[in-house]
């Protein structure tokens, strides 16, 4: 065992961890942030995208200890004071969603890939989704939530909601998060 600590959805856990946890299966099981939701196991649905220092990765490609002292925003984290993210309104208002259970994924991975490009267009969206899986729907919907809450966001100058986009609370990643390896 391990003992890790982490910043989630901008409140400190220390934990006791096994080494070889993935972190999608820490924040599930020990932290109970059921809202990272895990489809394949191998990085190629996207259904557990988090943001790790204000990146998008797939928790099932990060071991939880090298999450230690590092910054994590869920789903959950999203939201501040009740009101929704401007990407997850996005999401809502455009019906960019069917069954849901991709949704968690594709609005952490939107929110991860706007805050180093704010103002895409549709054929960026849909190349910055691509890692994203969605079994229900031609993601249309998906895409054009994605576009209005990039409006949404340049419009309200938001990054990531509470504050959690990086260890200093500014929203500013201090470097690139790709498959679980941090890069400065």
């Amino acid at each position: 065992m391990r003992r890790i600590s982490v910043t989630v959805n901008g409140v400190r856990h220390e934990a006791d961890v096994e080494p070889r946890a993935l972190l999608v299966y820490f924040l599930r099981e020990q932290l109970g942030l059921t809202g990272t939701n895990v489809g394949c196991d191998t990085s190629s649905c996207g259904a557990c995208t988090v943001l790790l220092n204000g990146q998008s990765i797939k928790a099932c490609t990060a071991l939880a200890v090298q999450a230690d002292g590092q910054d994590v925003t869920t789903i959950e984290g999203l939201a501040t004071n009740g009101t929704l993210h401007p990407m997850q309104q996005a999401f809502h208002d455009e019906h960019g969603l069917q069954c849901g259970f991709c949704t968690p994924g594709m609005i952490m991975a939107s929110v991860g890939y706007l805050s180093e490009h704010s103002d895409p267009d549709e054929a960026e969206v849909r190349e910055a989704l691509e890692g994203n899986l969605c079994r229900c729907t031609g993601y249309h919907n998906i895409v054009r939530a994605v576009l209005e809450g990039a409006k949404a966001m340049r419009d309200s100058e938001t990054v990531v909601g509470g504050g959690n986009g990086a260890a200093d609370g500014s929203g500013v990643a201090m470097g690139r998060v790709r498959e679980g390896v941090v890069v400065p």
